[in-house]
């Protein structure tokens, strides 16, 4: 969700913790409409997409078959608070991610069509189903092989455990101890993977690793202490903490810090031009930087925008 950081946090306000307690571990996220958190109604009306400024310039080298529909279709995982999650309305996208795809629609006089779909669904899809995809994508070398990214964001991984770590958690020594990770993230491969092959390597346990699609699912586990520990995104791990009413601390800080990026077809470098434009243009016209700061993100912006950008293997 894959990915080094991966993408960012659930929301939990307009459920209260009680109702979080009572989603179910293994919901599966549907194409239709994905499980997970709602938020409190607050952030995700502060944005207006309609205040974002065409720019007639980028508008004009939108591909016929896009101008033509008049909307930019995005996939997105939307259980990922506070970057992508579902409205109290259980049906409409909001969060930081989902807020800048609408952005770059508007600076090229089109409007954001988000659908909701499973995390690891997106990546393939992109083409015959979306145009773009905005769901936290951490930009790797993997990705960067099968896709276009346009750098957007930064984030880096961080870990949570309950409330005065009752189970002495140590980063350094995992071995034997059950991790919950979302699927397809880089924190599942190749961070914990990697940890659970030294351990075994050195003559100790594996790690248990608990791997679900939904990141409110895995957040929910460590509450209900059925996982004894997480790993995602650190907005997420910032924002699941605010949400949990006081249930659960970081360990460690943040490491592997690395952009997340807006992905296109790998065949469609002229859509990830005109996008790494429009971005730019939010940089520079102030929308980018007032939508992270409406969502209390501004530390994760980015000085400019970069189509499919040098990062560490």
């Amino acid at each position: 969700m894959m990915p080094l950081p991966s993408r960012s946090v659930p929301t939990f306000a307009a459920l209260g913790l009680a109702a979080v307690l009572a989603l179910t571990a293994c919901t599966n996220a549907s194409e239709t409409a994905p499980a997970g958190p709602v938020g409190s109604g607050a952030a995700e009306a502060a944005f207006d997409p309609t205040t974002v400024a065409k720019d007639d310039a980028l508008a004009a080298m939108v591909p016929a078959a896009i101008k033509s529909k008049g909307t930019l279709s995005f996939g997105s995982d939307t259980t990922y608070a506070p970057a992508e999650f579902l409205a109290p309305d259980g049906q409409t996208a909001t969060g930081y991610g989902i807020d800048i795809a609408k952005a770059v629609a508007a600076k090229l006089g089109l409007k954001a069509q988000v659908q909701s779909a499973e995390f690891a669904t997106i990546l393939p899809s992109l083409g015959p189903k979306f145009d773009l995809g905005v769901s936290s994508f951490t930009v790797n070398p993997e990705r960067l092989k099968a896709v276009n990214m346009v750098s957007y964001f930064n984030a880096g991984v961080l870990w949570a455990v309950q409330k005065g770590n009752p189970k002495n958690i140590s980063l350094d020594d995992l071995c034997g101890k059950t991790v919950g990770v979302q699927t397809g993230t880089i924190q599942e491969n190749p961070d914990v993977s990697g940890r659970s092959k030294a351990c075994v390597d050195a003559g100790k346990p594996s790690i248990n690793v608990v791997s679900l699609k939904n990141q409110a699912d895995v957040t929910t586990r460590l509450v209900n202490g059925g996982i004894d520990v997480m790993a995602a995104d650190s907005p997420i791990i910032g924002y699941a903490l605010s949400q949990t009413g006081d249930k659960l601390e970081t360990l460690g800080e943040i490491y592997d810090a690395a952009p997340q990026g807006i992905t296109v077809a790998k065949s469609d470098t002229a859509l990830a031009e005109l996008v790494t434009k429009a971005v730019n243009g939010l940089i520079a016209d102030g929308s980018y930087g007032k939508i992270l700061k409406s969502w209390n993100n501004s530390e994760g912006a980015i000085a400019k925008a970069e189509l499919n950008p040098a990062v560490a293997p």
